[in-house]
């Protein structure tokens, strides 16, 4: 589980400094995932940074029944699931200020890692699907939430990526299957998984690069 959580742990520790910077006026800036404001998308992260708190809490599921790119299923992302996300990350942007932004998230994923702490390696827990997952499967998909949403709060804020070298290997060995860039792309790790993930466009010569390696792509809500 070590590389997963240091990934996790680092990532929230980055966007914590982030969030301790801004206003209320970059708050209220547009994002790429509409019609979430940076306060919304901000309070979303946060609630699946602390998803696991709540699931380690809960009785475990007798066996793991789905991986980590299982849990990116197109199935699972609805127009129903998309519109109660995007509903929640709204209602929950009103109940933290922006004074305790930085401090919230700071307690909110210092406590999933200490439940990480406490629980067995083996551990299998159930997520909001109904899936029954590993834990280190699960917390790989908290890396790619923290870390592919703190993509969309940079675009969203003018600023260049934060993304942190533990989080984008997570990410980009989950969006890859562990197997190297096809053939022709001299992606980095951060072009891969703004490529990947939809934040910037694929060329012609790159999707055909991408069809012929018969690359494996996730799906994503918001």
């Amino acid at each position: 589980m070590e590389p997963a959580l240091a990934a996790f742990c680092a990532e929230c520790a980055q966007l914590t400094e982030v969030l301790a910077g801004l206003d209320d006026a970059d708050l209220d800036r547009p994002t790429d995932c509409p019609p979430w404001r940076v306060r919304d998308l901000i309070a979303h992260i946060r609630t699946g940074a602390g998803r696991l708190t709540a699931m380690l809490a809960a009785p475990a599921p007798p066996r793991a029944e789905v991986d980590a790119a299982g849990y990116f299923g197109a199935a699972k992302f609805t127009t129903a699931v998309d519109a109660d996300r995007v509903a929640g990350g709204q209602r929950d942007a009103l109940q933290v200020d922006r004074a305790a932004l930085a401090t919230e998230f700071d307690r909110t994923w210092r406590a999933t890692e200490a439940a990480i702490a406490a629980a067995p390696p083996d551990r299998v827990v159930r997520t909001r699907h109904g899936d029954a997952m590993g834990l280190n499967e699960f917390l790989r998909t908290r890396v790619v939430e923290v870390g592919v949403h703190g993509l969309d709060l940079a675009a969203a804020l003018g600023r260049p990526p934060w993304l942190t070298p533990p989080a984008a290997v997570v990410i980009a060995d989950l969006l890859t299957g562990g197997r190297p860039t096809p053939a022709g792309l001299s992606w980095d790790r951060l072009t891969l998984i703004r490529k990947t993930t939809g934040r910037a466009a694929l060329t012609t010569p790159e999707r055909a690069a991408i069809d012929a390696a018969g690359f494996r792509w996730l799906a994503f809500g918001r």
